[in-house]
């Protein structure tokens, strides 16, 4: 075993810089050591924290009284052929970087997760929140995570299907304690056709405006890779030493999800995306026999009954901004608090940065005065996309 006992401050080991010591960390660098120190720790039932890149963890300033496994595991093996024509499988150890995976993935002409560049912070995370950018989610490449289950000392293998991924979230978010040992992909592979390897068809409009095509086209792996970097930047969304805006959590809030009735109480402006697949229209046969499009017509008033059934048990769900939210609530870009070196992105609404040696309290006072102002203007409650450590909004 070389698991290594550290004691830097978290700040020292997370994008945003803030967080106080542990009272222990352990650094792991294999898959055995990985699941023999996460044994370990689940079994003595003292709280602990799972750290990857720290991308995605805001901490209290107050020493964290428990253990930080931080996972630095490396290797990613392929597996052969994947379920679906022309894909392979790829088996990412926990601790690889998930930028590295992608940038790999480009060059080995491997389509799927192309969208998902830049993104900070490592592999096994990513199941965790169901990661996705510009249109791609990781769901949509998922075949299985190896998972340590933190209540049984388990070590099994889930299924995508069986992790209730959705938009920012998975049972893995929603209380399924543990550690991701590994994950398994099935991606794209083209490196045996010729000319350039393509990407999957793009479907957001801002990327798709960007590199000027129509949604729905398909560009080369590395010019949408580009494009995505580029994107991202603009917005402080890649890690840079040099760039204040990048000293962040990424995105804070993620865009909220409400039943289409109350969407239509906001301003007519405001950005929505139906949630879901549409239901078709239903439609009655009307060149046909009298008889036979009066079978037609009694089926389609069936059909809405029971539509209008499923809508009141189910009602149908729309996506918000909440960048649009918190912009039209008065809150600019660079607003800061009085006093307080938290302030909102100069390059993105929905970051919270760092700018001049913020406390943690200092950061979640800002993230909680936002909350109230588009609750108080808009009813609705953001919530907080990274894991708060000590921290409540």
């Amino acid at each position: 075993m070389t698991v290594t006992e550290q004691h830097p401050r978290l700040a020292e080991l997370t994008t945003i810089g803030v967080g106080g010591a542990p009272a222990h960390l352990m650094t792991v660098t294999t898959e055995a050591e990985l699941a023999a120190v996460a044994s370990d720790v689940f079994a003595a039932g003292d709280e602990w924290l799972l750290l990857g890149g720290g991308s995605n963890t805001v901490a209290a300033d107050e020493p964290f009284d428990g253990t930080v496994i931080r996972v630095a595991t490396r290797g990613i093996e392929q597996l052969g052929a994947g379920a679906a024509p022309q894909t392979i499988r790829l088996r990412v150890q926990a601790g690889e970087s998930w930028d590295g995976l992608v940038a790999l993935a480009v060059r080995s002409r491997w389509s799927g997760i192309e969208a998902l560049s830049g993104i900070p912070g490592s592999v096994g995370a990513a199941p965790v929140q169901n990661i996705g950018a510009y249109g791609q989610e990781l769901s949509s490449v998922l075949v299985a995570i190896d998972f340590l289950d933190a209540a049984t000392g388990e070590r099994r293998r889930i299924e995508s299907s069986e992790l209730g991924l959705g938009y920012r979230t998975s049972v893995l978010k929603r209380g399924l304690a543990g550690v991701v040992i590994a994950v398994e992909l099935d991606l794209i592979d083209q490196g045996g056709l010729p000319g350039a390897a393509m990407s999957a068809p793009i479907g957001y409009v801002q990327l798709a405006d960007t590199l000027g095509v129509a949604v729905g086209t398909s560009v080369s792996l590395a010019e949408l890779r580009r494009t995505v970097l580029r994107l991202r930047a603009s917005k402080g969304m890649v890690l840079d030493p040099e760039d204040p805006d990048s000293r962040s959590a990424g995105s804070f809030f993620t865009n909220p999800i409400v039943t289409e009735s109350f969407a239509r109480s906001l301003p007519a402006d405001a950005p929505r995306w139906p949630v879901g697949a549409e239901e078709p229209d239903l439609v009655a046969e009307l060149d046909t026999t009298d008889a036979e499009q009066s079978v037609s017509i009694g089926r389609l008033a069936d059909a809405a009954v029971s539509r209008s059934r499923r809508a009141a048990q189910s009602p149908r769900l729309v996506k918000l901004s909440a960048a649009w939210l918190i912009e039209r609530a008065g809150i600019r870009r660079g607003f800061a608090l009085p006093g307080s070196g938290a302030a909102i992105s100069s390059k993105h609404t929905l970051a919270i940065v760092n700018r001049e040696g913020a406390s943690a309290q200092e950061i979640a006072s800002l993230a909680g005065f936002l909350q109230a102002r588009v609750q108080s203007e808009f009813g609705v409650m953001l919530q907080p996309e990274p894991v708060l450590v000590g921290l409540e909004l």
